[in-house]
């Protein structure tokens, strides 16, 4: 990569608006379309596992379950371990099941699939409240980390821009969360626990690559003041910071991609469920910190400037107006 690249992104930045409003336009699209898949955690249900020998047909095993659960919307997958080879049939279940039902339910399939020696495992239920309750602390520890996130970057550059920084390094991650989320929908995976970690993570991950671009800002306003304009002073430091943001994303996409083939070979579904997000996550993150962030913090500041210019004018008129009333009240004194 060139170290004296020169590529105007500030120049550019409605493009990357248009970009990214038009992702969150797709996501809000597809979740009216396809809906918003919830995982047994969120919304409530039971989760059922089954061990078992030999090939067994997973979409049978829902079969079975449906003529015992009536009206029930059931969900299967197989989970195998690479080191035992023991495999895992899992049901999920939209509502709570007593131990009867569970134990007939478990006669179905062991009848089913007399030849697969199956064993009822470790089943877990989830009520309805729980599920909400669940969805609220999730939501809630996202909050209370992006606030922090706001205050610390707020402190930490407040010489050069103060809540205006955090503010728009905020938006940028808000971004990265919003196509995680889309990415989870188009891709129909349910939300569960790893939409939180895939949220988190790539908070973290972001404001990592912002602030390495924000201290780049801070260092360049130090050495060129205020004779370079800040649309210039951003550019400079996003093309100087380019490199290293980008490699480190490529090597964090690559680290994650080998991750995910590794989990669909050995059908570690709830690996995948975090690592195909995470790649898009990684995307969106390397994107958003080059493309909105700085960008952005200009677009404020541009505002800004507008809204102050626009103030001094109003200001310079009134005073104008009021010294030309002044002189017409002193002529009219004059000429009487």
């Amino acid at each position: 990569m060139k170290a004296d690249m020169n590529v105007d992104f500030v120049g550019k930045r409605k493009i990357y608006y248009i970009i990214s409003l038009s992702i969150i336009i797709i996501g809000i699209l597809a979740s009216f379309i396809f809906g918003v898949k919830l995982d047994i955690q969120f919304k409530g249900g039971t989760i059922i596992k089954y061990s078992y020998s030999g090939t067994l047909d997973r979409l049978k095993a829902e079969d079975v379950a449906k003529s015992v659960l009536k009206d029930a919307q059931i969900s299967s997958k197989i989970n195998e371990d690479f080191v035992t080879h023991n495999k895992t049939l899992v049901l999920e279940i939209d509502r709570s099941l007593n131990n009867e039902t569970q134990a007939s339910l478990y006669k179905a399939i062991s009848e089913a699939f007399a030849e697969n020696n199956v064993q009822k495992g470790q089943s877990n239920t989830v009520s309805a409240s729980m599920g909400r309750e669940t969805i609220g602390r999730s939501v809630l520890a996202v909050a209370l980390a992006s606030i922090l996130i706001i205050i610390y970057i707020a402190i930490r550059f407040w010489k050069i821009g103060g809540w205006p920084a955090g503010i728009t390094a905020f938006a940028a991650l808000l971004h990265d969360v919003i196509v995680s989320y889309v990415a989870f929908v188009v891709l129909r995976i349910p939300l569960n626990d790893n939409f939180i970690a895939v949220v988190l993570t790539i908070l973290g991950y972001s404001i990592n690559d912002t602030i390495v671009i924000y201290d780049r800002i801070r260092e360049n306003r130090r050495l060129y003041g205020t004779k370079v304009p800040f649309a210039d002073v951003v550019n400079k430091s996003i093309n100087q910071s380019f490199s290293r943001s980008f490699n480190t994303g490529l090597a964090t996409f690559l680290s994650i991609a080998v991750l995910a083939v590794f989990s669909v070979a050995y059908k570690l579904d709830s690996v995948t469920s975090f690592a195909v997000p995470m790649m898009i996550g990684v995307i969106s993150g390397c994107y958003s910190t080059i493309c909105i962030a700085g960008p952005l913090w200009v677009s404020w500041e541009t505002h800004k400037e507008k809204k102050a210019a626009a103030e001094k004018e109003r200001l310079a008129a009134e005073r104008e107006e009021k010294k030309k009333k002044l002189e017409a009240s002193k002529a009219k004194k004059k000429s009487k």
